[in-house]
């Protein structure tokens, strides 16, 4: 914010433009903010369900060729998500902001009994090599999302059609288990969910509006918050297939 130094004082223009700046970085720290909760909730929730022999046993058991397969609980804790998600992005206008972060917290909690099974899959050493590259991969995406003055819509666009047919490709492979389409999903999925980290940062910024009341906005943030968190999750687990070393 410039100062007017001919009259001494500020511009109402620049001091709109100012409030609106410290307004939007608060805004996009709570989004941050919720998204790291989030994560930290899914990685203690995913270590215990791993590491706790009775707990896992509350979800998974020792199918036919030693394969880890789920009991009925952890069916029912893998398919919840994709029911909050949907619960949470058509209802979130309708709840308070209070209930949509509940339903936040156990959705990040669920989605931690989901990925306990890469525990059992791949070394531990790995996983958290694989997840500081996630991070910094994710900061430096959503960064240049938050700053960049090129609209990325039509990019944006792009993504949405290539996400829709990685999730064909990944139900097709269900059936085929393919490693050589595996790999090219994997590749794929980096592509797609590092670019939509970028474009889907530049959304959450333009839905800032300063006008808008706590419950509004603490809504928009957790809307945010579930968008990235999605973002950076998936982007790790396909890193983790294409960089993950398995156990013996």
């Amino acid at each position: 914010m410039a100062f007017d130094t001919q009259r001494g004082t500020w511009t109402r223009a620049e001091a709109e433009a100012a409030q609106i700046d410290v307004g939007l970085r608060q805004y996009m720290l709570r989004v941050y903010n919720y998204m790291a909760s989030g994560l930290a909730l899914t990685g203690l929730v995913a270590a215990l369900v791993a590491g706790t022999p009775a707990v896992n046993a509350l979800f998974f058991q020792v199918g036919m060729r030693g394969a880890m397969q789920p009991t009925g609980l952890g069916w029912l804790a893998i398919i919840a998500p994709i029911g909050l998600v949907f619960a949470i992005s058509l209802g979130v206008a309708r709840m308070r902001a209070s209930t949509a972060q509940g339903l936040f917290w156990l959705y990040a909690a669920l989605m931690g009994v989901s990925l306990s099974t890469l525990f059992m899959v791949y070394t531990g050493a790995s996983i958290t090599r694989v997840f500081f590259i996630t991070a910094a991969s994710f900061a430096g995406l959503s960064l240049y999302g938050y700053t960049t003055r090129r609209n990325l819509s039509a990019f944006g666009t792009f993504l949405v059609m290539g996400l829709w047919g990685l999730v064909i490709a990944s139900l097709v492979n269900m059936f085929i288990a393919s490693s050589a389409l595996n790999f090219v999903i994997s590749v794929a999925g980096v592509g797609i969910f590092a670019g939509l980290t970028a474009w889907d940062t530049q959304k959450i910024k333009e839905m800032y509006w300063a006008g808008d009341d706590g419950e509004t906005a603490g809504k928009k943030a957790l809307m945010g918050a579930l968008t990235l968190y999605l973002d950076f999750i998936n982007l790790f687990i396909m890193l983790v297939r294409l960089m993950g070393d398995r156990r013996n």
